[in-house]
């Protein structure tokens, strides 16, 4: 599949039209800042062959005046295009910004299965700067260049015919050059984007998983795999630097021999009588002035196609299909009573790789049900189906009675709670993340969840209490402690639908203890999925399934698959043992 790149066409569409106005107020700016521009070289003729040869002193006074309110004029143009483009880019940059974190936090949990954060983070925050040279200081020089340059060549061939189109020559080669430079450069540019993300990426990972390195002493390892990257993204840019470089290289020396011809062919008209000092200052001057944006466009193009380039990425990110689904998931929830049921449901993360094979079970409201089994057997994806974070590959999966692929997200996600095995916790203060998914929740509500999870038993014994600061993840926080506030979040959403992923995984056997009665309570009334390796946490479960090989081995009671003497009761004893 060919690669979709964004053209300037489109990025004109999207980007430079919804804020024409303003781009327009910025287009007439430019046009008075360049026409004022012009003042001061045709002033610098007169000044030659009428004030200097007549000594014209009130001419002169004139023409100081003129070229004193043109460069105040373009003095004040600046400074309002500063204000206007510029701050407008940077408005524009944190709009987009915005957008795509909302893109990103839209997209189906399988997506992040794939991504790293900190590629993800590069996207976001950095792909999207080099619009600011849409609106900005690229459009700024583009235009104002049309403009001056465009001027300049009439007021030459006013001049004189011949040395202006003598000194195109130079200019067609240079623009030849130029346009094969901006092809070889934009891929350039969009892989740079691409090694930025990488780097980017392992970098958080590595910061993130500071104690494991220094606990296997790999500080050596992750050093060479950080060199490599940025000797990876040295070379792209090196790559980058020598195409402009070339660029620069090749304008100077052909402009450089457009200007010395201009010498030539001039100081020869002027021996001849056929053109006056005046006018071959005049000549020279806006000859600069046409040279000038010209020069400047390697620059322009540099960083227009780096714009384009980050662009390109943003588009296909903001193309990915989100797991909302609002034409097919048209189902809106009401009161949730909490009954589930998965019939025939088959899942796969990789094709003709299948992690579940025909699964079905009811689940009653308020039920319990808890999948045991053993690594990769199937269960935590189970619980992902349950949750709405994955779709069946076929089957279905029904809430109420209604097909949970075909009900809106945020109308059942509102019923869910989740304790994942992780237990991810934000930087900030407990209160702060006891207070995640109802941060308008009473005191009063919020101190019930505290202590039906026991959060006060280790809370009270700090300074600050539930304002506590926690550090990046709950480092400053014990296993137990984190899991303890996970589960204190999951009694304050108050959820119908509850998914209990190793939630007690972490805890030693005094907490356990405390975490089991908490438990008690957070799961009545809630239909609920437990997945735990401890069985002895499980043995009051509704149902309980067993899971080999993405299939349901057994299914019962704690007390009827003991009676069973099959796999339950096998890893049951074997644990009891231990």
């Amino acid at each position: 599949m060919p690669e979709k790149k964004v053209s300037i066409l489109t990025a004109f569409k999207t980007i430079i039209w919804p804020k024409r106005k303003l781009v327009l107020l910025g287009l007439l700016l430019i046009a008075i800042s360049k026409a004022a521009s012009f003042v001061s070289p045709i002033a610098s003729r007169y000044l030659i062959d009428d004030v200097i040869v007549k000594k014209d002193l009130n001419m002169l006074k004139y023409l100081v005046a003129g070229v004193m309110l043109a460069i105040l004029v373009q003095a004040v143009t600046s400074f309002l295009l500063t204000k206007i483009l510029s701050v407008q880019a940077q408005y524009l940059i944190s709009e987009l910004r915005a957008q795509v974190q909302k893109k990103v936090l839209a997209l189906p949990v399988r997506f992040f299965d794939n991504a790293k954060s900190g590629a993800l983070v590069s996207r976001i925050m950095s792909d999207v700067e080099g619009v600011r040279n849409l609106i900005g200081t690229g459009l700024v020089q583009l235009v104002g260049g049309i403009i001056t340059a465009v001027v300049s060549l009439t007021l030459l061939m006013k001049i004189s015919v011949y040395m202006t189109l003598f000194t195109f020559i130079p200019l067609t080669i240079f623009a030849i050059i130029a346009l094969k430079a901006f092809k070889i450069i934009r891929p350039i540019f969009r892989n740079r984007g691409k090694i930025n993300a990488e780097v980017k990426g392992r970098l958080t990972e590595t910061l993130g998983g500071i104690r494991v390195i220094k606990g296997f002493n790999a500080e050596k390892q992750e050093e060479e795999v950080f060199e490599e990257g940025v000797e990876r993204l040295y070379e792209n840019v090196k790559k980058s630097l020598t195409t402009t470089a070339f660029m620069t290289s090749s304008s100077t020396f052909l402009l450089g021999v457009a200007t010395t011809s201009v010498m030539g062919f001039g100081g020869y008209k002027i021996i001849q009588g056929t053109l006056t000092v005046g006018e071959f200052v005049e000549f020279t001057v806006l000859l600069g002035l046409m040279i000038a944006p010209i020069v400047q466009m390697s620059s322009v193009g540099s960083q227009l196609t780096e714009a384009l380039a980050g662009l390109d990425r943003t588009e296909e990110l903001m193309n990915l299909e989100e797991e909302a689904d609002e034409e097919n998931r048209t189902i809106i929830l009401g009161d949730v009573v909490g009954s589930m049921s998965f019939k025939n449901v088959s899942f796969s993360y990789e094709k003709d790789k299948e992690v579940l094979h025909n699964i079905s079970f009811d689940v009653e409201p308020g039920q319990v049900i808890a999948l045991v089994g053993s690594s990769g057997s199937g269960k935590s994806t189970i619980a992902g189906l349950a949750a709405s974070f994955l779709n069946p590959d076929s089957g279905t999966i029904t809430i109420d009675g209604h097909d949970l692929s075909k009900v809106n997200l945020n109308s059942f996600r509102q019923h869910l709670g989740v304790v994942l095995q992780d237990d991810f916790l934000f930087e900030g203060t407990i209160r702060e993340n006891i207070l995640f998914p109802r941060p308008d929740a009473s005191e009063e509500k919020l101190m019930e969840a505290v202590k039906a999870a026991y959060v006060d038993e280790f809370t009270d014994r700090f300074d600050k209490g539930l304002d506590t600061l926690i550090g990046e993840r709950g480092v400053k926080l014990s296993g137990g402690q984190r899991q303890r506030i996970a589960i204190a979040r999951a009694i304050l959403a108050n959820p119908k639908i509850l998914v209990l992923d190793e939630a007690t995984s972490s805890l030693d056997t005094e907490s356990e203890a405390l975490i089991q009665k908490s438990l008690g309570e957070l799961t009545k009334g809630r239909t609920t999925f437990v997945i735990a390796h401890r069985l002895s946490t499980i043995r009051k479960a509704d149902q309980i399934l067993v899971i080999e090989n993405g299939h349901i081995l057994e299914q019962g009671t704690h007390e009827e698959l003991i009676a069973s003497e099959g796999r339950y009761y096998n890893l049951f004893t074997y644990q009891a043992r231990i």
